[in-house]
Formats: structure tokens, C-alpha cells, sequence
């Protein structure tokens, strides 16, 4: 079980928050306590979004109940009757992402039957409770997309290429095969999570200059290449088997990946500065690929029906070359924003 950095810094923000409370004198935080858990972000431009889009919603969730506590009664029907308008209200606003804890704020005003200092105390905790867990997040172990996005690159093209190495030789068995291929789309998901909260930070929170700009194009590059490699992965599975092949396919198609995976893993060092630049490397990647395109389709279009399918798999190889040498052209412009860039 690992402890990550999001779960300590939780930790510590709600018992920040506790203290707090306790240090203002004020009774039961465990609402302040609920709000720093729901405000425990994994970026920071996403923890200031987070922490003025429940400013608004905490703030009119509030007004409503307290007008409601005053006007109508405390009881269950009614304060169902208020979270409902609350929900359809935010829905409204759009902010989706503040429902939770607004209703937190709408019980705790509405159990107070319109007593607007009990009231401005329980928003007054939560308020606490949001901003003790931004505070965290921003000086203790500050997220960094950019950094983890990078670190996962490496293993996620580790465990595709194992898939693919082995996906038309079939040497692993099927129970093997289809776990770690369950892993490596779990892995893709969580690296494309990364690369959305590195994008939003430096377009949204850092005013990104030019060079920034150009370094996520890249990022987006080493993520879409990635993504086109499980695409051949996906039709291997879904349509090579499925065919009839002639004599020494499987030998080209095992030949042709086994090219295309050292090709990527060459590009990746490049992009890390640890080989020196190599165009030939790419020109004879094309050529092959192009060759492969070529004798591949005549065979399948002189085949019958049921070799179309592999045309699929031929098509999604050729891509996933075209996508390499793309990546590998970006990559010779553009090596990693140095980490001082990022303070």
C-alpha cells in the first residue's frame, strides 16, 4: 500500500484545519474537516479553481438556506426541498464540481433555522477547511504534471512494447496477456489524466510563454504516439487472429513491430538527451515502413474477404510509424523544459 504525497497532504490539512478551529474556539470542526477533504486537489492551478468556484457556490448555497431556515422550517422535506434547487442551481452555473460540499454548507445553515450567526460560523469553518487543504497543496510538496507525466512515459512504453513484442509471436499465455493489457490501459488513462492537469497549468495558470507553449505540443506528441501503438495492440487482438494469413506473415508483422518499437524507444532517448540525433534511423523507419504499407495491402487485397481484416492491422502499423517520426521531428526541436523554467 503506498503512501502517496495527495494522501499525506490530506492528512495534514485536516488536521491544520482542527487546529484552527480550535484555535478561533469554535465547536465541532468536523464540517471544516469534510471541506479541506473535498478541497485536497492534484494540481494547483486546480486547487485555486477549486477554491474560488466553491467560494460563489458556498457563498449563494448559504444565502439560500439561510433565507429558507428564516422563512420555511428546519425540517427533513424542506431541506430535501432546498438541496434539490441548490443542485439545480449549480447545475445551472456550471459547476458541477461544487455540489458536494455546497450541500454540506446548505444542511449545516438550514439545521440552524435561520440563526444567521450559527450560520456564518459553519460557513466561516468551511471556508477554513478549503483554505487550509490550497495551502497545503501549494507549499508542502507542490503537484508536479509536468514531472510525472515524464516518469510514466518510460513505463508505459515498457509495458506496450512487452504487449506488442509478444501479441503476434503469442508467447504469453491468453490469462497473462489480457492483465497486463487491463494494466496498460489503466496506465494510458492515468497518463493522459497527467497530461490534462500539466496542460491546464501552463495555459491557464502560468500565462505560458512561446517555448512552453511548444514543450506541451510535445508532450501531447509523446502521448499520441503512445496512444496509436495500443491502437495497434487493439487491432492485433481484435483482427489479426481473425484472418487468414499466407505463409511468413506472422514473420513480417513480428519483424515489422519489433523494427517500430526500437525506433520509439531510440526517439524517447532521444527527446531525454541520451543518444546522440540519428536521422538515418528515421529515414530507414519510413522506407520500411512505406515497403511494409505496400507489400502488405497488394496481399490483402489479392486475398479473400476475411484478409481485409488485416489491412486494419497494417493500417494502424503504418500510423504508428508516421506518428514516431512526427514525435521524433518535435523531439529534435524541443528537449524538456529545464525544472527552473517550472518554478
Amino acid at each position: 500500500m503506498a503512501l502517496g504525497a495527495r494522501v499525506l497532504k490530506t492528512g495534514m490539512a485536516v488536521a491544520m484545519t482542527i487546529y484552527l478551529c480550535m484555535l478561533f474556539k469554535q465547536d465541532s470542526p468536523v464540517i471544516a474537516a469534510v471541506a479541506a477533504i473535498f478541497a485536497m486537489q492534484p494540481s494547483i492551478y486546480r486547487s485555486w479553481r477549486y477554491f474560488l468556484d466553491q467560494l460563489q457556490a458556498n457563498t449563494f448555497g448559504a444565502m439560500i438556506a439561510l433565507g429558507a431556515g428564516m422563512v420555511l422550517s428546519n425540517e427533513p422535506i424542506m431541506i430535501g426541498i432546498i438541496c434539490i434547487l441548490v443542485i439545480m442551481l449549480s447545475l445551472k452555473m456550471k459547476m458541477e464540481d461544487t455540489i458536494g460540499l455546497t450541500l454540506v454548507t446548505v444542511i449545516a445553515v438550514m439545521e440552524a433555522s435561520g440563526q444567521w450567526d450559527y450560520a456564518l460560523l459553519r460557513f466561516a469553518q468551511i471556508l477554513i477547511g478549503i483554505g487550509s487543504a490550497c495551502f497545503i497543496n501549494v507549499i508542502f510538496l507542490p503537484p508536479n504534471p509536468k514531472k510525472q507525466f515524464i516518469q510514466q512515459i518510460e513505463a508505459v512504453f515498457n509495458q506496450m512494447s512487452l504487449l506488442l513484442r509478444t501479441s503476434i509471436s503469442d508467447e504469453m499465455t491468453e490469462a497473462a496477456f489480457h492483465q497486463e493489457k487491463r494494466e496498460l490501459e489503466k496506465s494510458m488513462q492515468s497518463l493522459a489524466d497527467k497530461f490534462k492537469l500539466f496542460e491546464e497549468e501552463i495555459k491557464k495558470l502560468k500565462r505560458a510563454k512561446f517555448s512552453r507553449t511548444r514543450h506541451v505540443v510535445v508532450y501531447k506528441q509523446l502521448l499520441y504516439t503512445l496512444q496509436r501503438g495500443m491502437e495497434v495492440l487493439d487491432s492485433i487482438e481484435n483482427h489479426y487472429f481473425q484472418s487468414i494469413r499466407g505463409e511468413g506473415i506472422d514473420h513480417k508483422f513480428d519483424e515489422h513491430l519489433e523494427h517500430l518499437i526500437r525506433v520509439h524507444e531510440h526517439v524517447l532517448l532521444k527527446f531525454e538527451d541520451k543518444v546522440k540525433k540519428d536521422t538515418e534511423i528515421i529515414e530507414h523507419l519510413m522506407e520500411r515502413n512505406e515497403e511494409f504499407l505496400e507489400t502488405m495491402m497488394k496481399a490483402c487485397i489479392n486475398g479473400d474477404d476475411s484478409s481485409h481484416r488485416l489491412a486494419i492491422v497494417v493500417a494502424a502499423c503504418y500510423e504508428y510509424g508516421l506518428q514516431i517520426q512526427r514525435l521524433d521531428r518535435l523531439a529534435g526541436h524541443a528537449n524538456p523544459v529545464p525544472e527552473k523554467e517550472n518554478a
